[in-house]
């Protein structure tokens, strides 16, 4: 085990691994999140890892439609339920981010006015 304490070991491996896997894939940003998206559709996952994506998602211009797509790509081969699943979780995830981004730039505007 490493020397090295955190607070947060289980994000500290998964940035560590994300970032190793995002310098050997060899592939722009848009579609690594498009590869993504589908693995992670295709394995079942909860809406939490979706957000996980949302920013960096955003930020390669990935678009709702291209998600639609991806969906639509993959659904012959990981079935109707985790099709139907993974655009819930999409969408929940989508929701979480523009609650916090509303309440962000709430604040934001708060701190405006008060000063």
């Amino acid at each position: 085990m490493s020397a090295a304490s955190s607070d947060t070991p289980v994000l500290d491996t998964l940035a560590a691994m994300t970032a190793e896997s995002m310098a050997r894939c060899n592939l722009d940003a848009n579609s690594l999140l498009a590869a993504r998206i589908a693995a992670l559709a295709a394995v079942g996952a909860p809406a939490a890892s979706y957000l996980m994506h949302v920013g960096p998602a955003a930020d390669a211009g990935v678009t709702i439609e291209q998600v639609q797509g991806i969906l639509v790509a993959v659904a012959p081969i990981i079935g109707t339920p985790r099709t139907v699943v993974a655009g819930a979780n999409i969408a929940t995830a989508l929701g979480v981010a523009v609650t916090v981004l509303e309440a962000a730039l709430q604040a934001e505007l708060e701190d405006e006015e008060a000063e």
